[in-house]
């Protein structure tokens, strides 16, 4: 079960690498029936830290990080992510504490991915 999720966790970091620029430093994941929980630790790049010194810049970055991302799983669900779980990608739910820079994506999937 952990290189399965060290390669979810993989796929997640390429995925928000290519997107911002900078991927979490660290990811926590654990699968719960037909869930993965991950928290992510270290997201924000110095350019998103400047911006957020505003409530409009917070707000702004806020977006990019949730509204952004959840968007682009809705489009197109990460290469190999389904095929790893054994399941097909239904929701993505996800959030981000700018001032602390953890984030939480919880996956949902059709199917139970636990083994």
């Amino acid at each position: 079960m952990s290189q399965k999720i060290h390669a979810f966790n993989d796929i997640i970091r390429k995925l928000r690498k290519d997107l911002f620029g900078k991927g979490p430093e660290r990811i926590h994941t654990v699968f719960v029936e037909n869930m993965a929980v991950s928290t992510l630790v270290g997201n924000i790049t110095p350019t998103e830290k400047f911006i957020a010194n505003s409530p409009e810049g917070l707000k702004m970055v806020h977006a990019a990080r949730t509204s952004m991302i959840q968007d682009l799983y809705a489009e197109k669900t990460p290469d190999g992510m389904e095929e790893l779980v054994g399941s097909k990608l239904v929701h993505l739910f996800s959030d981000i504490k700018i001032e602390e820079d953890i984030a939480i994506s919880v996956f949902v999937f059709e199917d139970n991915i636990t083994e």
